[in-house]
């Protein structure tokens, strides 16, 4: 059996035995809050539950390293929308210790691509178009640092309110804990 049969066939049970009513709640975060996280998979139950956050109070947005990089991107409508559309007033960026965006080498990715199938013409043609993929791949040299920076995109975006409060914060994956990088209240 595949994983995509293994998936429905639990889900079929999940729905007959009603397992999904202890998540109901409403698409409005009960706390008013917005985390941008890692996707590194030690923090998908970890996080929230070191945040004392339950189902349905903050809405998650998750890439590789916790990084906003450009200010009109997918990241960046996501927390438009959840600050206008559904009342988040304040943002957690999350990024964590050993974070596999401190370590990928993007040479290797590229590498890795063209092993995979993608043709080195569709690499030449993007670099061509101005895509420098070894910058879009670009390792984080410090967690810290990149947490400030992605703070500092969404603090200084020209189409969120001044109010908006937003916070920079380090996990442990390890153990939970969380070290503050930026007090979103003090910087208001």
């Amino acid at each position: 059996m595949n994983q995509l049969q293994q998936i429905l066939e639990h889900n079929q049970r999940f729905v007959e035995g009603r397992q999904y009513e202890q998540y109901q709640t409403s698409k409005f975060p009960n706390k008013n809050l917005i985390i941008l996280s890692c996707m590194d998979t030690r923090l998908s139950d970890l996080l929230p539950r070191a945040m004392n956050l339950k189902n349905g109070d903050a809405k998650f947005i998750k890439n590789a390293g916790a990084v906003v990089s450009h200010p009109f991107g997918s990241i960046m409508r996501s927390i438009i929308v959840a600050v206008y559309d559904l009342g988040a007033d304040e943002i957690c960026v999350v990024g964590h210790h050993g974070c596999g965006m401190s370590s990928i080498n993007p040479d290797e990715t590229i590498k890795k691509m063209t092993n995979s199938g993608v043709l080195p013409e569709t690499i030449e043609t993007l670099e061509y178009a101005g895509i420098d993929l070894s910058e879009w791949l670009q390792r984080i040299e410090s967690i810290p640092d990149s947490v400030r920076r992605s703070v500092q995109m969404i603090r200084n975006h020209p189409l969120l309110p001044k109010s908006l409060v937003v916070h920079g914060l380090i996990i442990d994956p390890e153990t939970g804990k969380l070290d503050v990088v930026v007090n979103g209240y003090q910087d208001q």
